[in-house]
């Protein structure tokens, strides 16, 4: 808890406390205070009520309850409990011997009443009750606030790893395309190298973001799929579509990437058309991918292969959209399919 925050708390209370002594005051008096007894009463309420309850209100406060209470001692607690209100006690008589011409005006404040030690020690007691309550409450919110942050940075953390363990496939797979096309073709290479740069910058800068505009992920995919066709010379290999508007919409960085890189990784025939065929199509909030990819199913690599990646990709999903999302994953004879669907946050 912030600290200006807690102290103006306690002078709230403390002004709160003292406004209700001075109504207390006016009503035993009527509202017609002697002024010539007036510095006397205010010093007297000072000494009687004043001193004993801060006492026992900030031993409670920074010592019972972190020291025992806290620490589930309970039985310590109590014990510690009296004896701080009987320390605060003592210091309020200590006080009133300060003051002159103690009277028995209240009938109860006469030095050394039985009576008055006794209302002494249960408004002592109760301003260390308020206290437990206060900083019991003031120490709950700081713990809830703490627990926040640990899972926000385990969430940053896990999101890291995942990140991590995905991103290397990516990069391996574009490096190796370009160093085939640079044997054949040096002035495309160096096009298709700007174009990687501009992935690697989008990869190692806007990933760091929890949301990035819907457009960026989409020129992001474009470039990675025209990366990917380096290596046919089939211009219908993939079919990638938007439909839709993607301005004003925002996405978690690389929320599709996953599934496409699955898409090109396990096509066999890349000389047949539309072998992958990809689709984003955006609906109000909510945005949506198609991602399919013929196979040969006799050899049951993707099924087997995928896996691990798609546990992943769940993982992050849910810890970005949780219920948010929808994911749907197919596989039939010679066709994978994905279908997922995100709300997103304008």
């Amino acid at each position: 808890m912030k600290k200006p925050f807690v102290i103006v708390l306690h002078l709230i209370f403390w002004g709160g406390f003292l406004f209700l002594l001075m109504v207390m005051l006016g009503i035993y008096f009527r509202g017609n205070v002697p002024e010539s007894r007036l510095a006397f009463y205010m010093e007297l309420l000072c000494g009687f009520i004043l001193v004993p309850s801060m006492t026992s209100f900030y031993l409670f406060y920074f010592g019972v309850f972190p020291n025992y209470l806290r620490q589930r001692k309970i039985a310590l607690s109590i014990v510690y409990g009296i004896f701080s209100t009987l320390l605060a006690v003592t210091l309020g008589v200590l006080s009133l011997s300060f003051i002159r011409d103690v009277t028995p005006t209240f009938g109860i404040c006469k030095k050394n009443s039985p009576d008055g030690l006794l209302v002494m020690f249960f408004v002592s007691l109760a301003c260390g009750a308020i206290a437990l309550i206060l900083k019991g409450c003031l120490t709950w919110l700081e713990e809830i606030k703490l627990k926040d942050r640990l899972r926000q940075k385990n969430h940053e953390m896990e999101l890291a790893l995942i990140k991590a363990q995905l991103d290397p496939h990516f990069l391996f797979n574009t490096i190796n395309n370009i160093d085939v096309l640079m044997l054949k073709n040096a002035l495309e290479a160096s096009k298709y190298l700007n174009k990687l740069s501009d992935i690697m910058r989008f990869m190692l800068f806007e990933t760091k973001t929890d949301k990035i505009p819907l457009a960026h992920e989409i020129e992001y995919i474009q470039k990675y799929i025209e990366l990917q066709k380096i290596r046919t010379s089939n211009s219908d290999y993939v079919n990638f579509e938007v439909i839709g508007n993607p301005q004003h919409q925002t996405i978690a960085p690389m929320a599709f990437i996953s599934f496409i890189e699955n898409a090109f990784k396990h096509t066999n025939n890349k000389k047949i058309k539309n072998a992958i065929d990809i689709v984003i199509k955006i609906e109000g909030d909510a945005i949506s991918l198609v991602c399919k990819n013929k196979f040969d199913s006799s050899r049951k690599k993707q099924t087997k292969s995928n896996g691990i990646g798609n546990h992943l990709i769940q993982k992050r999903l849910n810890l970005i959209y949780q219920k948010k999302h929808q994911l749907n994953i197919s596989n039939q004879k010679d066709l994978y399919q994905v279908f997922l669907r995100l709300q997103t946050v304008r």
